[in-house]
């Protein structure tokens, strides 16, 4: 699939909406465009320029591509990676990306379920649940033991039905200042239902729920829950990532003609005049325009070098890029056990309620490489993570081995199996480089336009009026970074989709976008 997206639906979602690239010439032939950072904004960036006829210089600082969704090989045939993520339905422009490279997306396989467990027993599932809001809404209500007759006379009707009456991008600015936690508080969900269905996805943004902000988590469960109709389950690759997804779109762009610097450092950007140049391992490179989309601390330290341009409202915006923060640090355990984990676990289970531990995933349920280890040796390769630690985890052996001791004994707990088992290898991950979605006003954010129109901005923790997160984010921001760029030039942009842009009950709610049907 080359160009824009289908001109078909991107999913079931009668209600998604296309948001049209500007039209304008076919390609920007002449054009050059440095991208900084290899991960899924920069991929969908460079992917959505070239595609242009744009010539383009991707520059990553590590040896792979894929950034904080990157995997790496191991010995003996094993391969780590910084965690779990679920490839969600409502994922409509990462998914476009992907379908570059696979168009029937076969690198997926669907996750059946993903539970969420307390251990005083209550688990919530997702499975069998209608996926067109509101029955899927009161058909989880239903189900939930949680809600009982008491627990939902106490349930803030007026703060519940916010939640559906959202309007993007006015919703996000709506709860400046306010956290996910005050949120909760407010609305007086049953606590079961709060822990195992609230705090928990709100901790899968890597952040304390006192610490997120309450607009971000209201629009994801717009986006995941109430707002579509795609449902609550979602895909995971087939094998590691670099394998099922990175290596193939990495091909895709060199028979598109970009250029892949892998394991090089950007020293600096330069901006104004006729063109900017970019500095990489001392080498400059004059180029027309710039897309940064680097990790956050990697992305604020380029954005702190930039020399004063004759922009209006530069150094504010420099000041508003430095203001963004870092998430606390997460870690991630990968064993590989010599027995395996009892055959009817979930694939992946999030939990609440047992210390650090937020997640379990059983990889060779769903890795071919995993699995083929795991036949091999008739053991499991089950992965841990913990979300929002202690900064005291960072440079700490010590402090990071006490909470991977932790998570071990938390999961022989939920898989009590595991307790005999023994480790025949393990790999530990801490690191603290995603973005914080916070308090702060939203408005004040950095989007993806800056001052200067030499300089575009991409990755998840760039300000993006579309109900999107995460993942998704990334590779939105990306694509709306080279429309961006495309659109100064006179070419034609690539049309986008998100789910739906007002919720069930907005006043005034825009009409769906009309799309033309297969064959009409």
């Amino acid at each position: 699939m080359s160009g824009g997206m289908s001109e078909n639906r991107p999913g079931r979602d009668r209600r998604a909406v296309r948001h049209r690239g500007r039209p304008g010439a076919a390609d920007a032939r002449g054009r050059r465009v440095a991208v900084v950072g290899g991960g899924i904004a920069g991929l969908a960036a460079a992917t959505a320029l070239a595609e242009r006829g744009v010539a383009v210089t991707l520059v990553e600082s590590t040896g792979r591509l894929g950034g904080r969704v990157a995997a790496w090989p191991l010995p003996d045939g094993r391969t780590m990676s910084r965690g779990f993520h679920a490839f969600f339905r409502q994922y409509y422009n990462l998914r476009a990306l992907l379908r570059r490279v696979d168009p029937e997306l076969r690198m997926l396989t669907p996750v059946a379920d993903y539970p969420l467990q307390r251990p005083d027993g209550p688990r919530d599932s997702f499975a069998g649940l209608p996926r067109t809001p509101p029955w899927s809404v009161l058909r989880f209500v239903q189900r939930n033991p949680a809600f009982t007759p008491a627990a939902l006379a106490r349930v803030n009707v007026p703060a519940a039905l916010e939640l559906m009456r959202v309007r993007f991008p006015e919703t996000y600015s709506r709860y400046d200042g306010e956290s996910a936690a005050a949120f909760l508080d407010r609305l007086r969900f049953p606590a079961g239902a709060r822990d195992l269905a609230l705090e928990v996805f709100a901790r899968s943004f890597f952040a304390d729920p006192c610490e997120f902000g309450a607009g971000e988590m209201v629009a994801m469960f717009h986006s995941y829950f109430i707002g579509s109709a795609e449902g609550l389950l979602f895909d995971v690759p087939r094998d590691d990532y670099d394998s099922a997804l990175w290596a193939p779109l990495g091909d895709y762009l060199g028979r598109l003609g970009v250029e892949i610097v892998t394991g090089a450092r950007v020293d600096g950007v330069a901006l104004g005049g006729e063109r900017a140049s970019i500095s990489v391992d001392g080498s400059v490179e004059p180029v027309d325009a710039v897309v940064l989309a680097a990790d956050p601390r990697a992305a604020r330290g380029i954005v702190a070098g930039l020399d004063a341009v004759e922009a209006p409202g530069f150094s504010a915006w420099q000041d508003a890029v430095a203001a963004a923060r870092n998430a606390p640090p997460f870690v991630v355990v990968r064993l590989w056990l010599d027995r395996l984990v009892a055959p009817d676990r979930p694939a992946f289970l999030g939990t609440s309620g047992y210390g650090r531990l937020d997640n379990v995933s059983v990889l060779e349920r769903f890795e071919a490489g995993a699995s083929a280890w795991a036949s091999g040796q008739r053991g499991s390769v089950v992965e841990l993570h913990a979300y929002a630690c202690d900064p005291g985890v960072l440079g700490d052996a010590a402090a990071s081995e006490t909470v991977v001791r932790e998570l071990e004994e938390q999961l022989h707990a939920v898989y009590p199996e595991t307790t005999s088992a023994g480790v025949i290898a393990r790999e530990v991950l801490v690191r603290d480089d995603c973005p914080l979605s916070g308090t702060d006003p939203w408005a004040a954010r950095a989007g993806v336009r800056t001052p200067s129109p030499q300089l575009m901005l991409a990755g998840d923790w760039v300000r993006c009026d579309y109900p999107v997160a995460l993942m998704e984010r990334a590779a939105t921001t990306g694509f709306l970074a080279a429309n961006a760029l495309l659109e100064g030039w006179g070419a034609a942009g690539h049309d986008l989709w998100t789910a739906p842009m007002t919720g069930l009950l907005a006043r005034g709610t825009r009409p769906a976008a009309r799309v033309r049907r297969p064959g009409g």
